[in-house]
């Protein structure tokens, strides 16, 4: 057995890997149990590592280099593929009022780091290191590592502090954000957590109108929707006892029945266009479709053909030509309208009425070959990771200050994520792919990051967190991780009549703290929580790993 002795202890490329595997396998089974409920999840790698360097494993100086940087790069740039479709989106409605709290959320916690540095003569660095395990951040640590690696090329033992405070802050910041949750539900909050628009796009909502305002005789129903300020596609209509497919020529007569997708919202404007609105409930699960369409059949349809990847739907007039009518658009599980401006990306779900033969040759057009979408669009992948580190490299000089900075291995490739995902498909890059698929690359990065992050800054730790050195860390990560989010969440609740369940989702993503967000869950009937948190998580993740940068530059 000596061979397998040297392998697990000399230093060399085979021994870092195998090493960070153990580690990976160990933490991510760890990290299934629960304690009240709660779980650290794929996180328990990063103390899993700490252990691993306590009790003596070394590794080879480079290889674990490269296997940090890698796994952060593949990490932050997958993370913004993931929020890019959504991420410009969440702006809109109340998503401006969510990612307002969830940046002062952001911004008073810098405030306290640099207060703190400042005060009592921390280093900027070690406040940094310690406010990213509060925030339970790791990307953010990554981002202030290159950042304070920037201005000392080879100051390990800065790096290394940095690891060790993020260490001790981590579950601190998981136990303090608990706490804010209780505190507010103490304080006012909605169990119940009353649901309000959220800034997700408009989900279709489906009513049945029949023609009875005078107005409208003998329009076409492109001069029809002309007449109201709101989205809607006419699926079907039924006239003398027979269903039909409109076209934009198709001209409105007194007593038709129309089929009609819209958003819930602008129900009561589309009424007032039509006249009578029936009681049937078109939205309910279950529907026979084709029973009810008789001639026509309804189809789910794929887009897997590459070149239509960013087409606008419009464009391809396939309603004019085919006589078909596309009702929805569902894009990751979320529909969308039809409208004539929404661009198809791969993988969209087209939900098309019509005859069999016309739905057939639609079919053909848009591909709706599955088996295409399984194929990974690795092209798109090395571009995006190439370019985000050559974004992360790029020095940018700012009056006063004597270095540039840079966006680093965090900073670039989050941002050329976020682009690639928001707008690829518009310049027919195929950047889908399947939610596994993106799962498996987004923590494959993250798990190898933290075995190497924990692994370098086990040495230290536990000598570190025993002594008091490590318990006022404690401390300040305890009021890193509260003070900021009870401040907000309570402005948010008590002056702007934020409801419950959207405040600690948006507080749990402006921490961007999953297990956080797993309680505040439990606290409601409703996924309130969740969508807040997929709203304030994008914009308070990409300010964190770009401010934190800017403090070091400025301050260390």
């Amino acid at each position: 057995m000596n061979w397998f002795w040297e392998l697990l202890t000399q230093p060399s490329a085979m021994q870092t890997l195998l090493i960070l595997a153990i580690i990976a396998a160990a933490g991510l089974a760890l990290g299934k149990i629960k304690v009240w409920g709660i779980s650290l999840g794929i996180t328990f790698v990063f103390f899993t590592g700490i252990l691993a360097g306590h009790l003596g494993l070394r590794a080879d100086r480079a290889m674990l280099a490269f296997a940090q940087n890698a796994g952060l790069v593949i990490f932050v740039y997958s993370l913004g593929m993931q929020v890019g479709p959504g991420f410009f989106s969440s702006f809109k409605k109340g998503g401006v009022k969510l990612n307002i709290l969830g940046m002062a959320v952001v911004l008073t916690g810098f405030a306290m780091v640099v207060l703190i540095s400042m005060i009592w003569g921390k280093p900027v660095t070690e406040m940094a290191g310690l406010f990213s395990g509060a925030v339970t951040n790791t990307p953010m640590l990554g981002a202030a590592q290159q950042a304070a690696l920037q201005i000392h090329p080879g100051d390990s033992e800065t790096v290394n502090t940095m690891s060790l405070a993020c260490a001790v802050g981590y579950p601190i910041g998981v136990i303090g954000m608990i706490a804010v949750i209780i505190i507010l539900r103490k304080a006012g909050g909605n169990k119940g957590g009353q649901s309000k628009p959220s800034a997700e796009p408009a989900k279709p909502f489906i009513t049945e109108y029949q023609v009875s305002n005078p107005a409208i005789f003998g329009k076409t129903i492109r001069e029809t929707t002309s007449l109201v300020s709101a989205r809607f596609v006419i699926s079907r209509v039924w006239r003398n006892g027979k269903v039909s497919i409109p076209t934009s020529d198709t001209v409105i007569m007194e007593h038709d029945h129309l089929l009609v997708i819209s958003s819930q919202e602008d129900v009561g404007k589309i009424q007032a266009i039509f006249g009578e609105k029936e009681n049937k409930d078109w939205n309910r699960e279950g529907i026979d479709w084709n029973a009810i369409d008789r001639i026509l059949i309804s189809r789910r349809v794929l887009v897997t053909k590459p070149h239509l990847n960013g087409v606008k739907l419009g464009s391809l007039r396939l309603r004019n030509l085919y006589g078909i009518n596309i009702t929805r658009v569902n894009r990751a599980g979320i529909d969308l309208l039809a409208s004539p401006n929404l661009r198809l990306q791969m993988g969209d779900r087209l939900t098309i009425v019509g005859e069999t033969s016309a739905v057939d040759n639609v079919c053909r057009i848009l591909g709706n070959e599955e088996k295409r979408l399984n194929e990974p669009n690795l092209i798109a992948l090395f571009i995006g990771l190439a370019l985000g580190v050559i974004l992360g490299s790029i020095p940018f000089r700012f009056p006063g200050m004597s270095m540039p900075v840079k966006l680093g291995i965090a900073g670039g490739p989050i941002i050329v994520g976020i682009l690639m995902g928001a707008f690829g498909p518009r310049f027919h890059l195929t950047t889908y792919t399947t939610q596994s698929a993106n799962l498996m690359l987004r923590e494959f990065g993250l798990v190898t990051y933290l075995a190497g992050l924990g692994l370098d800054a086990g040495k230290d730790f536990f000598e570190t967190v025993l002594c008091t050195e490590g318990l006022v860390w404690i401390g300040l990560a305890f009021a890193m991780a509260v003070l900021p989010t009870l401040l907000v969440g309570f402005i948010a609740q008590k002056f702007l009549k934020t409801d419950y369940a959207r405040n600690v989702g948006m507080l749990c993503g402006s921490m961007a703290n999953p297990m956080a967000l797993t309680y505040a869950s439990s606290t409601v009937d409703n996924d309130e929580p969740a969508v807040s948190y997929a709203t304030a998580y994008p914009m308070a993740m990409f300010a964190r790993v770009i401010i934190v940068q800017l403090v070091i530059l400025l301050l260390a």
